[in-house]
């Protein structure tokens, strides 16, 4: 089976149950959808934490969650949350399940829901019950393939190939809706500091992951470099609420004030753990650049459409560089990696070499390297 009528679906649930940046780069699953079947309902199953990344989207009518908290509840209220969830599922009656991760809550649920259509990864290994949980498998892993396009391949597995390349642009990019709330937030904030929109760079160093994560010190030394080169600007700091990498960071700000002069800290500020998820992609949204690595504020930067410079070491830059489509936001992204020749092994996604948390081809990237892409996009 290969094709379904379309014009018999009234009501989608979409899957994504993983970190912030997988869910963001689900939106143009459903923003195709909703371009090509708007009088479709389109719902999304993903984790509480995630929400942000979704929250706002006007191609999904309703967003359900999954709380990873409901483990620390004791067996019988861990139960009725789940039983909860399943009975709030039941009640939309979908004609057509999407899961676009490989996790086997989603065989369990598609089992429980009984859609007349379903679809997952096709998982190397996995056995007769992940299978026969579905209608329709789709072939996943293709380290030479975008992941958006992999997503997208779900749609074009279900016969929507023609369909998908007559869609706009537009809803095959990112979208990440800030809110009125953040936004208005970041803008009283950037008053307070007397720092005006586009005059400031988002520099984003850190990552869950520290094998992707670029020297301190070559860090500092590239944020004395463009405050050297663009002293109209401010260099803001950010981190997520983690204690290792609020200590990366602080060894950077260190290292900046032993390389640079009082003139240039006074123009760095460091907001480590103090935004919500929504306020960091506001904060994005208004700079004039972000600097990062390979993380969920890439992605973030990529749908606000902020232009961008990201590093990649042992992280696979085909698969999981920042996405565009259209011509003015692909020029606007600087994908920064060591020569292939030089570096023969990547990506190889392992926790550093010889797992030792530290990627030998992302020290390799200089610092004038990454500088000359910054001041490209700046001085457009």
């Amino acid at each position: 089976m290969n094709s379904i009528d379309f014009s018999a679906i009234k009501r989608i649930l979409i899957i994504k149950l993983r970190h912030h940046g997988d869910v963001l780069i689900t939106t143009p699953v459903f923003s195709v959808l909703k371009e090509l079947f708007p009088s479709i309902e389109i719902d999304a199953l993903i984790y509480q934490e995630t929400l942000p990344m979704l929250e706002f989207n006007p191609a999904i009518s309703q967003i359900f969650c999954i709380d990873k908290k409901w483990k620390k509840l004791n067996v019988f209220l861990q139960v009725a949350k789940e039983f909860a969830l399943i009975k709030q599922l039941k009640q939309r009656k979908y004609d057509l399940i999407i899961t676009l991760t490989e996790h086997w809550r989603c065989a369990w649920l598609c089992r429980l829901l009984r859609p007349k259509y379903s679809l997952a990864p096709k998982i190397i290994g996995r056995n007769k019950f992940w299978k026969h949980s579905f209608t329709h498998l789709q072939t996943w892993h293709n380290a030479r393939r975008h992941i958006v396009e992999t997503q997208l391949d779900a749609l074009r597995r279900l016969g929507l190939s023609e369909q998908i390349a007559k869609t706009s642009a537009k809803s095959r990019e990112l979208s990440l809706i800030c809110g009125e709330n953040a936004e208005n937030n970041i803008l009283q904030r950037l008053q307070k500091l007397n720092i005006a929109k586009q005059k400031y760079i988002v520099l984003h160093p850190a990552s869950r992951w520290f094998f992707k994560c670029w020297s301190a010190e070559k860090v500092a030394q590239l944020s004395v470099k463009i405050l050297q080169e663009f002293p109209n600007l401010h260099l803001i700091i950010t981190a997520a609420p983690d204690e290792k990498e609020k200590i990366y960071c602080q060894k950077i700000i260190s290292q900046i004030s032993q390389i640079s002069q009082i003139s240039q800290t006074s123009k760095i500020i460091s907001i480590f753990g103090e935004l919500s998820l929504k306020e960091l992609a506001a904060l994005i949204k208004f700079s004039a650049l972000f600097i990062g690595v390979d993380s969920a504020p890439m992605h973030m930067a990529a749908a606000v459409t902020t232009p961008l410079v990201a590093l990649f070491g042992p992280s696979g830059d085909l698969q999981w560089k920042a996405w565009a489509v259209e011509k003015n936001h692909i020029e606007k992204q600087k994908i920064i990696t060591a020569k292939n020749e030089d570096f023969p092994c990547r990506p190889c996604g392992e926790d550093g070499c010889g797992g030792g948390k530290i990627s030998q081809c992302l020290m390799a990237i200089s610092v004038e390297q990454v500088f000359a892409e910054v001041a490209s996009l700046l001085n457009k």
